[in-house]
Formats: structure tokens, sequence, C-alpha cells
């Protein structure tokens, strides 16, 4: 039993992941819903793990980059993440809406009129801002509000670069900065071992979502879906040309980025994958002030993935019921889904709420937005694996010229 324990620990992370989405598959299909009881629990015990960590990873995390770095280069920094993430946010609403201007998937397709969908109130892009600073820091902490915790670490980091440069507080802050590095390397400490879990908990997530979705959701919007994918696809290969461009190995890239990638894909959720992608941040050795900041914050307002969904979903709808978008409503969705997608941030079911919020504003259908929630987990599964991949694109991208900044 402890060679087996021990040839586990020491397999590669990635073959135990691969192999774990193959057995979770196949669970699934075979065995349906029966597995599902006993699967969910191991399923949330990883999402509770990886969670677990957020909090304290972006606390220290940021807290220690701050005090790495030069105060005046943050705003620099802040600004070349922001102008990055809304870029290429509008890139990908672009690249959804002529993939599927081109493919026209939902032809001959009709909606049910007795199906409806209540949208939740859209907060908007100024409450988002406002969230910014937590009118309680334990509420934020309590919530994870990932951009109230990071407003938190970056007060406290600055106000600790001060003690530390000041003569009176120089000894205390010290010793403050000597804490806080300690416990953001025991954060490290224990990501590791919860990568181990991760391959269990990938199975098991699998498994249940196969069970519980089966082959009938893919065979009825199955061209949506591919659509959809395709669009995801192209996006890769537009970072992968950026990373080129930049001159970094795309295949180191992917290497380097996967095991967030495929958890990402598993759990559906940027925030819930932080840690597994500020570790792999770690393993790439970018600039940890860069990292610590430029991951949780495009995780809260960063969706390329989600923004190709707007994309798709909004012309799916327009051929469904035959009324072909004009320039003007293309125009429309590249600038509202842009805003949207940051607006919409931390909301449940936050690619749904982006989805009704364009199609309220083009006047389509709310039918087609409950057509569409019956895919919403395969769909959210390839949108959420595409928005963490940005993060990091955007991480090693201006890592270059930030490294080129401290040389």
């Amino acid at each position: 039993m402890k060679s087996m324990l021990r040839a586990y620990w020491n397999g590669s992370l990635i073959v135990k992941i691969s192999v774990a989405l193959i057995l979770g598959v196949l669970v699934g299909l075979v065995f349906g819903e029966s597995v599902v009881q006993y699967l969910n629990p191991l399923g949330e015990l990883l999402i509770r793990l990886l969670k677990f960590l957020i909090l304290p990873l972006i606390l220290f995390t940021l807290i220690v980059g701050v005090n790495q770095t030069n105060i005046r280069d943050l705003g620099r920094m802040g600004g070349k993440v922001l102008g990055y993430y809304t870029i290429t946010s509008a890139v990908a609403i672009i690249v959804g809406v002529s993939i599927a201007l081109l493919l026209a998937p939902g032809e001959g397709m009709s909606l049910n009129p007795n199906e409806s969908y209540d949208s939740p109130e859209h907060p908007g892009i100024a409450s988002v801002l406002l969230n910014i600073v937590p009118e309680n820091i334990v509420t934020a902490f309590n919530d994870l509000n990932l951009l109230g915790i990071i407003f938190t670490a970056i007060t406290f980091g600055v106000a600790l670069a001060y003690m530390r440069q000041s003569d009176a507080l120089k000894q205390q802050g010290e010793t403050l900065y000597q804490v806080i590095e300690a416990l953001n390397e025991a954060t490290f400490k224990i990501m590791r071992v919860v990568l181990q879990y991760l391959p269990i908990g990938v199975f098991a997530i699998i498994a249940t979502t196969v069970a519980e979705h089966g082959m009938d959701t893919l065979t009825s919007l199955g061209e949506f879906i591919l659509v959809l994918y395709l669009a995801l696809f192209v996006q890769l290969i537009l970072y992968l040309v950026f990373i080129k461009l930049t001159g970094h190995s795309p295949l180191a890239f992917l290497k380097g980025a996967r095991t967030p990638m495929i958890t990402a894909f598993v759990t559906q959720s940027s925030s819930g994958t932080l840690p597994v992608t500020l570790n792999a941040a770690r393993q790439m050795q970018l600039h940890q002030p860069l990292y610590s900041f430029s991951l949780p914050f495009g995780a809260t307002v960063n969706m390329d993935g989600a923004a190709i969904r707007i994309a798709v979903s909004a012309v799916f709808a327009a051929t469904v019921i035959g009324e072909p978008l004009s320039i003007a409503e293309v125009l429309t969705i590249v600038i509202i889904g842009t805003l949207a997608s940051i607006g919409t941030a931390g909301v449940p079911g936050a690619g749904i709420v982006m989805i009704a919020t364009v199609f309220a504003q083009l006047g389509l259908p709310m039918e087609a937005v409950a057509l569409l929630t019956a895919v919403d987990a395969l769909v959210g599964m390839g949108c959420t694996a595409l928005n963490v991949t940005g993060d990091l694109v955007g991480t090693k991208i201006i890592n270059r010229s930030e490294a080129k900044k401290q040389s």
C-alpha cells in the first residue's frame, strides 16, 4: 500500500488528471445517474479545498509581491493588465460573432413559446467598481470578494512597504514581512498537497457531469456547442500566436498552463481554479508582483470565453427566429458584450446573466436563453478554461515587458 501511495504521489500530475478525465467520462456514460450521489461529495471536496486556499493565496502573495517591487510600478502594471483584458474580450466577441455568422448555428430549429427565463438583476459596472472597496474586510473575506481582497492586500502591502522604509517602524515592518512571507510559503506547501487530490476530484466532477447530461443534450443542441467550441479553439490559437510574437514558446506555455486549464474545464470556476493558476505562474517563474495581481483580477473581470459565448448565443438566437443581425446589432454585441463580461463579475451563473443582458438590448427572445440553459454546464466548461488561459497568456506577455523594466 505504501509503495502504491508513493508511486501515486511521485507520478506525473498531468498523466493522473488525463486518466481521471477518461475514467470519469466512461463511468458517467456506463453507470449514468446512479453514481451521482456517491461521487458528488468527492467533487464538492475538491471545490472546497480550492476555495479554502483562495483567500490566503491572494492576500499573502499580493502583499509579498507589492513589497518586492517599486510601488510606482504597480500603476503601470495595472494599466497594462486592464488594457489587455479589455482588448482581448473585444477580440473574443469579434471571433465568436464571425464564426457564428459563417456557420449559422440554429437553422431549422424553433423555440418553445412556453419556455421562459427570468434574468437576475444585472449589477452593472458601477457596482463592480464600488465592490473594489469593501465596506467590511471580514465580509469581503467571507464572501470571497476577489476585488475586495485584492484592494485589501494592496493597501496593507503598500503600508507594510512604507513601514520597512521608515526609520521608526523598520524593525516591526521587517518582522511582519517575514511572517507574511513564511505564511505565503506555507500556503503553497498546502497547495502541493491539494494538487495530489486534484485527479480524484476531477474524476468525480466529470463522471457526475456526464451522468447528469448524457448524450441527449449533446444531440439536441450539438450544432451550437460545436460552433462555440470552434470559436474557443480559434481564440486559443490567437493566444498562442501572441505568445509566439512575444518571443515565447507556445508549446512550453501550454505545458505550464495545462493543469489550470483542465482544472478550470472541470470545475467551471475561474476563481475556484485560482490557486492552481497562481501555482502554475509560480512554476513558470513569472514576476510575482505581476501575477499576484493580474490572475486574481483576471479571474474576476477577464472573461474571454464568456464573451465568445455571448456572441455565439446572440447569433444562434437571431438565426432561430429568422432575423439576421445587422451590422449595427453586431457592433452592439461587441460593445455591450465587452462591458457585460466585466459587469457581471462574481454573479452566480454569470454566463447566462450576460447572455440575457445582451438579448434584452438586442430585443432577442428570452425563450432562447431558457433553451441555452440546458447546455450551461457543457458550454461553461470550455468557456471557463479559455478564461483562465487568457489570464495566463496576458500575464506571460506582460511579464516580458516587466522583466525588461526590472533589468
